[in-house]
């Protein structure tokens, strides 16, 4: 399915920086200039959705530069990603319609309340249990860390075993094999895909993962204050997180520094979690 829509705009040999996400049965693609939704329909048709990027960075040249860039990719990869989400729902017969904009900015404030309360809330409530240890900051601190960091472990291997997540976590094998595949300068044929590992660098799991380490670091030596300021504290500093997150899978991705190599080892590992290897159909166009 891959084959058939990924970026084509530039010669092989351009360097072309492609992205991605796995939806229902099928893949969201995003080149610099547009991202393409492609779903298997029920009866088996491929339904492609082409539309432009038109990135907020593009008017505000001052939001490309380091860390900023980082929070302004992970807001818009968010929306591209919800909506393509909504349309691969309607395409595979799971929804009548595609969410509106309301609809959309009310699925992210959820989702938005619910992170916090799950990944920042709770760890940070519960490292109070800590205290009969000692009552240093930066041990609670890092405890939280801890806590949040295996909250996150739990989440993805609660969803891995889940039938449905596990053929979507196909298609973003396929996704990731495909744009590696591309990135080699090989033909997009399903027998080229096929060889290419599963695993990426830029992945967004290993996003989320090194999210969740360097917010250990930023968070260990903000003290130990009420929750609701802990809380507050976690939540304005995200940007700050991301930003530095963002960075360190950018170098890595573009540098083979074996420090950046091992910094990104974790992520990897966890895409075996997150990633299953797809079949031809998956990356096949239609």
């Amino acid at each position: 399915m891959l084959c058939s829509f990924v970026y084509r705009g530039k010669t092989m040999s351009d360097k072309i920086t492609i992205g991605g996400q796995a939806v229902i049965e099928g893949v969201m693609m995003r080149g610099p200039k547009q991202v393409a939704t492609a779903v298997r329909t029920p009866d088996k048709k491929i339904e492609i959705q082409v539309k432009p990027v038109n990135s907020i960075s593009e008017r505000f040249p001052i939001l490309k530069k380091p860390l900023l860039r980082g929070c302004v990719s992970l807001g818009e990869s968010l929306v591209m990603g919800l909506r393509s989400l909504s349309y691969s729902a309607q395409m595979a017969g799971e929804e009548d319609e595609q969410l509106t904009d309301k609809e959309l900015i009310g699925t992210m404030i959820f989702a938005f309340v619910l992170a916090a309360v799950l990944f920042v809330a709770i760890p940070t409530g519960a490292a109070k249990l800590f205290h009969f240890i000692t009552d240093d900051p930066v041990f609670l601190n890092l405890m939280e860390g801890a806590l949040r960091l295996l909250i996150f472990l739990a989440y993805i291997g609660a969803i891995s075993v889940m039938k449905d997540i596990q053929r979507v976590f196909q298609y973003h094998g396929a996704e990731h094999k495909t744009i590696a595949c591309f990135e080699a300068g090989e033909a997009l044929t399903v027998e080229n895909v096929r060889k290419h590992t599963r695993l990426h660098k830029r992945c967004g799991t290993s996003f989320l993962l090194i999210v969740m380490l360097v917010s250990i670091f930023v968070f260990a030596f903000l003290g130990w204050p009420d929750l609701w300021l802990r809380i507050l504290s976690r939540v304005v500093l995200l940007p700050v997180v991301a930003g530095i997150s963002y960075e360190i899978i950018k170098f890595s991705a573009s540098s083979d520094n074996c420090v950046l190599g091992w910094a990104i080892k974790p992520g990897l590992w966890l895409q075996y979690m997150t990633t299953r290897e797809p079949d031809d159909d998956m990356t096949a166009g239609g």
